[in-house]
């Protein structure tokens, strides 16, 4: 018999190539044998509209737009259009037990608290940004009437939900900071699918099919977006671009790639680009980098957490993680001894830790061996499975 129901609000959800829809999705899923759980997500190619099923979850899309989302205004309406046609699909839903938002669209809690006292039901906010400091520190927002809107609409609902989830103890403090009750705060890291995302031999037939199996390839897997510093990665490949057999991949798409691309056309850097790969293959794409760099761009400590460097450990792979020391990206990997750590922003640091791994200055073997060992025990989906899931019974109590 299912605990209750759980109705889910996220713009992106499976079959959309987004870290936070990818994660949302092996939640739900989860989930489901205990849960009636009903997902109002967005529009994706490929999939229409409408209701569906998908692995028990209830999977209520909406037709939203899909602009690009490399103008702000253009996202924007993305935003709007979604957040407008959910708060229309989900007054009509089956009254839930619990309402779970991520945030994304950043200001979709505010629906959510809405919704969530529609059914006098408790609300859980699950933060994988925290805007709008995120934006502000990436220059994509300024002081101004619109910001100050945005700020108070973002912290009337994290001031008001039953349970908000961090993704790491700074975002946990960043959201202290916003006035978020700390009893209210708990801390549950993203994940990755050990079963699905495994070590694979560097030589494989991803790598061989892609021409840069023997080679020591430098790779960046994930969104090309302002949040991951990508013109550092280029401008270090630029610097050792006649460094011996070595290959650097950007893997992904994002609002940013077209820029990158060119600058790397400026720079005459040697980085070749890919679209995201297909995750039946990504234990093989993953494994095919002598190391991943896994850049979050100055100021963003606590305010944006990678999840990419999940999927790298669990493929076995070291990382150098160029990222502020305060954030959960550098504190992860000291602790865990899976990598090095680098300044932000800092091509010629970069560039150096690459020269020195591809001298053998480092146990590269040993440094993916602990990342690997570290994501089966402490981040696997289980293990966070394990915490929703308390948590969640937690709620269902106290509410």
């Amino acid at each position: 018999m299912a605990q209750g129901r759980l109705l889910v609000l996220n713009q992106y959800y499976w079959p959309r190539p987004e870290a936070d829809g990818r994660l949302l999705s092996q939640l739900c899923e989860g989930l489901a044998p205990e849960w009636d759980v009903t997902v109002v997500t967005g529009a994706a190619d490929g999939v229409r509209s409408g209701r569906a099923w998908r692995r028990g979850v209830e999977v209520i899309r909406v037709p939203s737009t899909t602009f690009s989302r490399r103008h702000l205004a253009l996202r924007g309406l993305n935003y709007g259009s979604f957040t407008a046609l959910a708060a229309a699909r989900g007054i009509a839903v089956r009254p839930p037990d619990i309402v779970l938002a991520y945030s994304n669209p950043p200001f979709l809690g505010g629906l959510a608290y809405g919704l969530a006292r529609r059914f006098r039901a408790p609300l859980v906010v699950g933060v994988q940004d925290v805007f709008p400091e995120t934006a502000v520190a990436l220059g994509r927002a300024r002081d101004g009437l619109l910001l100050d809107a945005l700020r108070a609409a973002v912290s009337f609902y994290l001031q008001r939900a039953d349970r908000i989830v961090a993704i790491g103890d700074t975002m946990r403090r960043r959201l202290e900071e916003k006035g978020v009750p700390p009893e209210r705060l708990r801390v549950i890291e993203n994940w990755v699918d050990t079963d699905e995302i495994g070590p694979r031999p560097q030589a494989n037939a991803w790598s061989e099919a892609k021409a840069v199996a023997g080679r020591f390839v430098v790779m960046h897997s994930g969104n090309v977006g302002h949040a991951q510093d990508l013109d550092t990665f280029v401008e270090a490949s630029a610097l050792l671009a006649n460094l011996e057999r070595t290959v650097f991949l950007v893997i992904g798409t994002g609002a940013r790639r077209a820029e990158v691309e060119a600058r790397a056309a400026r720079l005459h850097a040697p980085a070749r680009f890919l679209p995201f790969q297909p995750a039946e293959v990504l234990s093989e794409s993953l494994s095919s980098a002598s190391v991943h760099v896994v850049g979050l761009a100055r100021g963003l400590a606590g305010y944006v957490v990678p999840s990419r460097l999940y999927g790298v450990l669990a493929a076995g792979r070291p990382v150098i993680a160029a990222a502020e020391d305060e954030s959960e990206t550098a504190g992860l990997v000291r602790r865990v001894g899976c990598g090095v750590v680098v300044p932000p922003g800092n091509a010629q640091e970069l560039a150096a830790a690459i020269r020195a791994a591809h001298r053998g200055d480092y146990d590269l073997e040993a440094m993916g061996r602990r990342g690997r060992d570290y994501v089966v025990r402490e981040a696997s989906r289980e293990a966070a499975l394990s915490h929703y899931r308390a948590l969640l019974a937690e709620v269902r109590r106290s509410g």
